[in-house]
Order: structure tokens, then sequence, then C-alpha cells
């Protein structure tokens, strides 16, 4: 097992934990952990090192050394070169929006597994999950920002003050990631509506809620309708492997409020409005037409430790099943793990993927 530091920009998140450690090391598996990997959430490298991990000054011993890489967020250029032919790579790739990694995945021949497509028979995503959830929390805290006058927004505050009235907030999507959302929004006072395109969704928030937010069928004309009249508007639309709709058309931006904000949550996935681009926690917001936008790409970042304890949870079991057994038994004797395996063997596995980026799908 290898765990690199990440090199991605802010990405202050380790892959796994010294206890997640510990249960590689007990199960007969080698972990060789680059210096520093675990810094960015205050864990120590003697930390990994008790835990029984191989400490390392530089992640070429880790590619190397490592039949299989746990990272956090997907290779990047520079890591390119390091991956190698049947080597395992078990981390978030999003690659409907990464043309060229995918290219390189399909070219080294590299058994890309990926967090977000890892999915139960309920269509449930377990890896995906938590991190989104914890995105959505932080996504409600960046629309307050957001709205501060130093920061181009209308200079309101999201739960309103005695006597004035809060913030219209919606959420595009009522997945786990927008209930957390607006649970968050309706807890600090704002008036949130989510707009969710499947009627048994629907129902079933509304169960949860009651009357806290206003719950409605997702459609061109509630969309435009309720983004045209929000302060805040949080973006969590998902398609497992797939690029997000665009639901927020440019023309659309044009009709919002000046100094409304747009969080976009999904922006890792190309996101669900038309004007997004990613952005990073030095400089999260920038605006078009007068609107606010943040797009984050690695949001669950922003609280590292918390962030890598619960993915270490749930990715844990997966990534040990893959280690003992191997991807191709682990993949016929678990189907969230077949879901999970995006390229193989030169070859693009995930139908969603080779859509969006237009490249032939094999059947795994």
């Amino acid at each position: 097992m290898g765990i690199p530091r990440e090199i991605k920009p802010e990405e202050k998140r380790v892959s796994l934990t010294p206890d997640g450690v510990k249960v590689f090391v007990r199960h007969g598996h080698q972990v060789i952990v680059e210096k520093g990997a675990g810094l960015g959430c205050a864990i120590s490298d003697d930390a990994f090192r008790k835990a029984g991990g191989i400490i390392t000054r530089s992640n070429l011993t880790v590619w190397e050394k490592a039949g299989m890489i746990l990272k956090v967020k997907e290779p990047l250029e520079p890591e390119f070169p390091l991956m190698r032919e049947n080597q395992i790579i078990f981390t978030f790739l999003h690659l409907a929006a990464q043309r060229r990694l995918t290219v390189s995945l399909i070219r080294k021949k590299v058994v890309g597994i990926a967090y977000e497509t890892v999915q139960l028979q309920d269509g449930t995503l377990p890896i995906l999950k938590p991190m989104s959830e914890i995105a959505a929390s932080l996504s409600v805290q960046l629309g307050a920002q957001g709205l501060e006058v130093k920061n181009g927004g209308r200079g309101i505050l999201i739960g309103g003050a005695p006597g004035v009235s809060p913030a219209w907030v919606t959420i595009l999507g009522g997945g786990s990631a927008g209930q957390r959302a607006a649970e968050v929004a309706s807890g600090m006072g704002a008036l949130v509506t989510v707009l969710e395109i499947n009627k048994h969704r629907v129902n079933q928030l509304r169960a949860i809620f009651g009357n806290r937010i206003v719950v409605k069928q997702s459609t061109p004309i509630s969309i435009e309708n309720n983004v045209i009249k929000s302060d805040v508007v949080i973006g969590s639309v998902l398609t497992p492997g797939a690029k997000s709709p665009k639901l927020i058309t440019r023309n659309l931006v044009k009709k919002m409020k000046k100094g409304a904000v747009i969080v976009d949550i999904a922006v890792d996935q190309g996101g669900c409005c038309e004007t997004i681009r990613p952005t990073t926690h030095a400089y999260p917001f920038y605006s078009v037409y007068k609107v606010v936008h943040c797009g984050i790409t690695n949001l669950p970042s922003t609280v590292p430790l918390t962030s890598t304890l619960a993915l270490t949870k749930v990715s844990l079991p997966y990534a040990l099943e893959i280690a003992d057994k191997g991807y191709l038994a682990a993949a016929k004797d678990n189907p969230a793990i077949r879901e999970g395996i995006n390229v193989v063997n030169g070859r693009l596995t995930n139908s969603a993927v080779a859509e969006a980026l237009g490249f032939a799908y094999h059947r795994i």
C-alpha cells in the first residue's frame, strides 16, 4: 500500500489514518507513507511509524514500491509519469471532467477505482456520501461569506436580524448533500427551498422537514423562478460518474440579483452552473455579471481532520478487500467495488464517463 502526500494545492487531507495503517499491517500488507503526508491534518509521521507504516522521504519510492496507491484526490500531471501498468489507484477520480487524466490512465493501463462511483445496489454512494455532506455543510458557510460586501455580495446576513428578513437559499438537488445543506441553512435561519427531480425523494424530504423548508419538484420553470429570487444558490446535483447537468445557464445568471451567490459543490464533475470554474481556498470567490461564484474543488479539505477520519472510515473496508483479494476477485465478489472500477487494462469501464468524454465504453 502506498500513501503519497497530496500535491493538489491546499489539499490537507491524507487517505489513511494510523489506525487504518494498523489494520493493513495486521492483514500482512506493507504500508509505505510519504513523509509529511498527514501533517495537514495534524497526523505526525511518528504516528504512522508507530502504527507499522514505513516512512519514506520520496514520493518516487511510494509510487515505485506500492502495488496499490491510496489517495484522496485524483493524480495530477506531475504524478502521471509515476503511474505504471496494473498498479491500482483508489481515490476520487472524477474522470468525466478530467480528459487528460483519463487518457493517461488508459495509456498506462492502470487499474483506476473511483471512490465516487463505488455504489451499493440501492444506489447509495458510500464513500462519496460523507464527503458530499461535509462539502454541503461548508457550502452554506461559504454562501454566507459570499454575501458579505467585501466578497462582492449583497451585504446581508443569511439568518437576517430582528425585524429584517433572512436570506433566500435555493438548493438544487435533494440527495444526501442537498439534505445536509438544507439542514444547515435552515438552522442558520435562512428561508430554504430544495428543488429535487425525483418525486419519491420530494415526498421523503417533505416528511423529514415538514414546514421548516419548501421542497418542490425540479423543472426548468421552478429552477428559473427560484434562482432569480434567491440570495444564495447551492448546486448539489450529481449523476454518478457523469458530468453534472448545466441547470443554471449563463442567461439565468444574468437574471439573478446583483450580489447573489452561487456555491457549486458539483464543480468536480464540471458543475451544474454554466459560469462556474474551479476556485481555491485562498481565492474562493469571483464574480460574473455581478453574481458571486464559488467553486472550491476540494471543499472538505477546509476541515481536514474531520474529513480524513470520515474518509478512512468508509473507504477502508473496500480498500482492505481489494488489497486482500486482488481487484479481480474483489470486483467479482463485491458489486460495489465493480461499480468503482473506471479504467482497467487500457479500457474505460464506466459508461457515464465514456459518454461524457466521447470515449469507447467496455463492459467490465
